[in-house]
């Protein structure tokens, strides 16, 4: 038998075919999807739904309109309820195609409904069509108004991103404004926490992109955000409350809440540019705290090129020169105010001066005002005067002026163990591991409650199987006994 008779034959699959193949395969994996958000509506588990959920990336891929309409017309049902066949309507509408009549069609549920809308809404993006989408999310977010099951949560927050999203690329955000604010009202007063956190996070970024610093803080201070809402949105939401913080002074809650929201984010390729923003303001924050960053961020693979420009800031901050701060600030301006961080960087001039007043201070023991000015390229002796003192007032360095003879004396170093600072510096260490202990226990997941039916009918089974044993046995020893009985009378 010769090779060529061995091997398999594979049938060459024309164009046509392939497209039809992978038609037909994304409506699979749309059906099994449905099929889980109909299963989480009827046991009331939202753990179905974020299952249906969670294939969504890889379905956004592949999303056709035919595709979208066919699923559409498989639950355009005469008996849908009224918002529910509208909305189905509307995003039939705006794919520009007419769902095919079926006789068959089942009725939809909301949350099938809103999966329907949620895939409208993702074609829609990804193909440029921000006007519809826009008119499509209009469109839903009335049908929420009706006060949504819990069970929609998931599929709520999603949509309310969207929704947002086609505002900011339309160019009319502030627009969104007034709806997001009533959605999260209703969303606190239903209880629906994912759907809350994820309003928060909207409107913090509605506040930010036109700089409403002061109703963003008043918005963090008069809310409360969801304790377990996915990490994702609480990286989100800590990146905001970092910024709005470091925009009011509160440099340390800035860094606090920076630094946790990169631990927070997931480490991968996907959430790179998240992790590049939040580093790039996390330095300043550091800088502006009189901290240096250490080398090994800027050599993180994903990090080194997006901090490149942050890491010339950090050596002329380092050093304390401020000609080489101002040389990197001009050279890279354009990109700080990309960047959105040039009104930080701004005050960090006082910063350079301060670090090259302690380099200062621990070279020399005793240094003239004179040559103080030179070596910080100071305009004056009363400049630099002013700045040493605001310097030691501060706590920046420990010296004193001599105001007459006009120089400056550092005093000897003490011994830092015989202070209280390794006592907070431990103090901080402890609550972040008690911290991270908590966050992990309330993130554990139990099994919900639909086992305890198939436990309880196994104990039923079982316990029925051991009275038909019984009886079989009491049956087997009454026998015996007829015919122990029966022997004794031949006897």
């Amino acid at each position: 038998m010769s090779d060529n008779e061995n091997t398999t034959m594979e049938v060459e699959l024309t164009p046509e075919q392939k497209q039809a193949e992978a038609r037909r395969i994304l409506l699979e994996d749309i059906t099994r999807n449905i099929r889980f958000l109909e299963r989480g509506t009827a046991a009331s588990e939202v753990h179905y739904i974020h299952r249906a959920l969670r294939t969504i990336s890889s379905i956004r891929k592949r999303l056709e309109p035919k595709t979208i309409i066919e699923s559409i017309a498989i639950y355009s049902s005469v008996n849908n309820a009224q918002n529910v066949a509208e909305s189905l309507a509307c995003a039939a509408e705006t794919l520009e195609q007419k769902p095919a009549e079926n006789q068959a069609a089942k009725v939809c549920e909301p949350e099938v409904c809103l999966y329907l809308c949620l895939l409208t809404q993702l074609y829609l993006l990804d193909n440029q069509k921000h006007e519809k989408g826009a008119r499509l999310s209009k469109a839903l977010v009335s049908m929420l108004s009706s006060s949504p099951r819990r069970t929609a949560d998931p599929l709520v927050a999603r949509i309310f991103f969207y929704f947002s999203r086609f505002y900011e690329v339309a160019g009319y955000l502030s627009d969104a404004r007034p709806t997001l604010l009533q959605a999260l009202q209703a969303a606190t007063l239903a209880n629906m926490k994912e759907s809350k956190a994820m309003l928060l996070t909207l409107l913090l970024r509605n506040y930010l992109h036109y700089k409403l610093y002061d109703q963003a803080e008043r918005l963090t201070a008069k809310s409360t955000f969801p304790a377990d809402a996915p990490n994702n949105l609480f990286a989100r939401y800590l990146y905001y409350v970092g910024r709005i913080e470091a925009i009011q002074l509160n440099y340390s809650q800035a860094q606090l809440h920076l630094l946790e929201a990169t631990r927070k984010a997931p480490s991968n390729v996907a959430t790179a540019g998240f992790q590049q923003t939040v580093h790039k303001i996390y330095v300043i924050v550091e800088l502006l705290m009189g901290n240096i960053p250490e080398r090994s961020l800027f050599r993180i693979p994903t990090l080194k090129k997006p901090l490149q420009p942050y890491l010339e800031l950090t050596q002329a901050v380092r050093v304390g020169d401020l000609n080489r701060f101002q040389e990197v600030v001009s050279q890279h301006r354009s990109k700080f105010l990309n960047d959105q961080v040039l009104i930080l960087i701004q005050r960090l001039r006082h910063n350079v001066i301060k670090a090259g007043i302690r380099s200062i201070s621990i070279a020399y023991s005793r240094i003239s005002l004179r040559d103080i000015c030179l070596k910080l390229h100071l305009d004056s002796e009363e400049d630099a005067e002013y700045i040493v003192a605001k310097a030691i007032r501060d706590g920046v360095i420990d010296a004193a002026i001599d105001h007459e003879k006009g120089y400056v004396k550092s005093t000897e170093m003490h011994n830092v163990y015989g202070t209280s600072d390794p006592q907070h510096a431990f103090d901080r260490r402890i609550t972040f591991c008690l911290d991270i202990y908590n966050d992990s226990v309330k993130s554990m997941r139990f099994p919900g409650s639909d086992h305890r039916k198939e436990l309880a009918y196994m104990d039923e089974a079982i316990r029925r199987e051991r009275e038909l044993a019984q009886e079989l046995e009491n049956d087997g020893y009454d026998d015996d006994s007829d015919v122990e009985g029966a022997m004794d009378e031949d006897l």
